[in-house]
């Protein structure tokens, strides 16, 4: 592994000052399409989420699968056969090589997906990207910035955003059904991490190109418990239950109160911080300023079993992952696919809003026509990088093991210089944005 960075010295190398070195060395230009044309598309990661996006743009019928990528032969000779007109690749960097491609599908896990991101943001390719954006804070402000500059179509795969239910909840809250929001609390069921270094060394699998599954991160000894599902326990590939889900759940509140960036993180409770593994549970909360006449907004996160006390053990089995908005007149409660408003007496005979949010033609038919035409997606990395952030910035926190203060501005918690440590990400060489 590289020599630690300070965080100045990671900007100072990052997008945000033009000083990154692409991967890629193709530069596409940009079309734009009628409507009448497909799209072509490669895609990064076929199998997992990364197959499910796979098939969600192939199956929008606006889109031709023409190059695809995995570390995975049996994952990508599968693919391969359901679209045998696409070029195969077991390293992405060759893929972003490809001349003829307009827009590129980063679905690996989330170690990668900064450096998948950027490289294919410079050469010139539109890019959808799985949650979370990235692996860490300052990545995550890099990779924002990168679309920002090259004007790209940008959306993250959270795809709960397109439902008809999240349109409804962010209708009531900005339309003042329970009141001025100054509370809202966010648990996930999920648990993830918690768990000690694996100690054997069994042989890779001849159908896995592990150094490329590594990409950025230092060399260690292949594991099963990494390849291919378990990755999301170890911080070195990704970030447990809160890099997992935060970018789903707390979605909703930012975007029903327009939050953005916090100006606190404190950790709560949680059990002790594991150098190797994200925590099974955890309590962390989020101090979020006011917005216009908007009023300061206190959000908590909670996960692994943990809830607030707001709601009740029957609630609580009802609603095993949640969001809680707390108004000055009310309360509503929703997931994924439904919501209620609370105390259910005092809403009795409620008439909702006229709808005035569209519904979605669909998250992933949504990005294709955007990068078309040039329009509009409602998961742009603008909206979602600062969401990404806001939820990593939770693990740092509890990594830290204090309140942090928070300057977006200059990406660094003022009372807590130690945390640049967990801000940004140590690359190998060869691998660096």
């Amino acid at each position: 592994m590289n020599p630690p960075i300070t965080r100045r010295q990671f900007l100072t190398r990052s997008a945000l000052t033009a000083a990154v070195v692409s991967l890629g060395s193709y530069r596409a230009n940009a079309r734009r399409l009628s409507p009448n044309e497909k799209l072509d598309v490669g895609v990064i990661g076929v199998a997992g989420r990364g197959g499910d996006d796979l098939h969600e743009v192939a199956n929008t019928g606006e889109a031709n699968i023409v190059a695809l990528c995995d570390i995975d032969d049996r994952n990508l000779a599968a693919a391969g056969q359901k679209f045998p007109g696409a070029r195969t690749y077991n390293d992405f960097r060759r893929l972003i090589d490809q001349r003829g491609i307009d827009a590129i599908v980063v679905g690996i896990p989330d170690h990668t997906h900064a450096v998948a991101s950027v490289a294919a943001l410079k050469s010139g390719r539109h890019v959808y990207c799985e949650k979370p954006l990235t692996h860490t804070v300052v990545e995550a402000r890099v990779v924002t910035e990168t679309a920002r500059k090259h004007k790209r179509v940008t959306q993250i795969g959270t795809q709960i955003h397109a439902g008809n239910n999240y349109r409804r909840v962010v209708e009531l809250i900005q339309s003042g059904a329970i009141g001025p929001v100054r509370e809202v609390h966010v648990w996930v069921s999920a648990v993830y991490g918690g768990l000690p270094l694996p100690t054997g060394t069994p042989p890779v699998p001849p159908n896995i190109h592990y150094d490329l599954w590594l990409g950025p991160v230092g060399y260690r000894p292949y594991s099963p418990e990494y390849v291919p599902f378990k990755w999301r326990n170890w911080w070195a590939f990704g970030g447990g239950t809160m890099a997992d889900f935060g970018c789903h759940y707390m979605d909703l509140p930012h975007w029903a109160l327009g939050l953005r960036y916090p100006t606190s993180v404190e950790p709560i409770d949680g059990p002790p911080v594991e150098l190797e593994s994200p925590p099974p549970w955890l309590i962390v909360r989020y101090e979020h300023p006011a917005r216009g006449a908007q009023p300061p907004v206190r959000l908590t996160w909670y996960h692994g079993g943990k809830y607030p006390e707001l709601i009740t053990a029957e609630q609580h089995h009802q609603w095993g992952s949640g969001v809680l908005f707390v108004g000055a007149k009310g309360q509503l409660l929703a997931d994924y696919g439904r919501h209620k408003l609370l105390p259910e007496q005092d809403f009795a005979g409620f008439v909702p809003p006229p709808p005035f949010i569209p519904n979605s033609i669909g998250h992933h038919r949504e990005w294709v026509q955007a990068c078309k035409t040039g329009g509009p997606t409602t998961c742009n990395f603008d909206y979602s990088g600062p969401l990404t952030e806001a939820a990593l910035l939770g693990n740092v926190a509890y990594r830290m093991g204090r309140k942090l203060e928070w300057d977006a501005k200059s990406l660094r918690a003022t009372n807590c210089p130690e945390a640049d440590d967990y801000l940004q990400y140590y690359y190998r060489k060869g691998w660096s944005l």
